[in-house]
C-alpha cells in the first residue's frame, strides 16, 4: 500500500466516490462534503494501483496543530491495516509542516481504532448528525 497527497485544497474525485460511499450510502450521513474541502490536504490510499481509502487534513489555528478528518476506507478494504496507514500519512505530512499535534473527532464507535493508534479523548461527547462523536488528540 502507498498514499499520495492532493494539491492543497483540492478534492480528487476518489475521495469524493470513497466519501460517498462510506459516509452517506453506508453510514447515512447527509452533510459530507463542505467549504473545509477547499481549505484541507487530502490523502488516498492505493492499493495495487486501486484507491481504496481516504482522509483530510487543515489547520484551524495557524499550523499550531492539524484537524484529520473524513478518515474512510471502502468495507471491503477494512481491517488490514489500511486506516492506520491513514493516520500514518497525516501525521508524517504535519509533522513535515512541523506541526506537534492532531485532533480529529471521531466517532464514539471507532474511538478504540483511534486509541490503538495514540490518540486519546478529551473534552465532551457531542452529536454530529445523530452519531455521538469524541475529539481526540495526538502528538507527534
Amino acid at each position: 500500500m502507498d498514499w499520495i497527497w492532493s494539491d492543497f485544497g483540492c478534492l480528487p474525485k476518489e475521495a469524493r466516490r470513497i466519501r460517498e460511499a462510506v459516509f452517506m450510502q453506508e453510514q447515512g450521513f447527509c452533510q459530507e462534503f463542505d467549504d473545509v474541502d477547499a481549505k484541507s490536504w487530502h490523502v488516498l490510499l492505493r492499493r495495487n494501483g486501486a484507491v481504496i481509502g481516504t482522509a483530510r487534513m487543515f489547520s484551524e489555528d495557524g499550523n499550531h496543530s492539524m484537524h484529520v478528518g473524513r478518515v474512510a476506507v471502502l468495507k471491503k478494504e477494512r481491517g488490514g491495516g489500511s486506516g492506520s496507514m491513514l493516520l500514518t500519512a497525516c501525521c508524517e505530512k504535519a509533522a513535515q509542516l512541523g506541526v506537534q499535534k492532531i485532533i480529529l473527532g471521531a466517532q464514539c464507535r471507532a474511538m478504540k481504532f483511534y486509541e490503538k493508534n495514540g490518540f486519546q479523548p478529551f473534552g465532551d461527547i457531542y452529536d454530529d448528525e445523530g452519531c455521538p462523536h469524541q475529539m481526540m488528540e495526538k502528538k507527534i
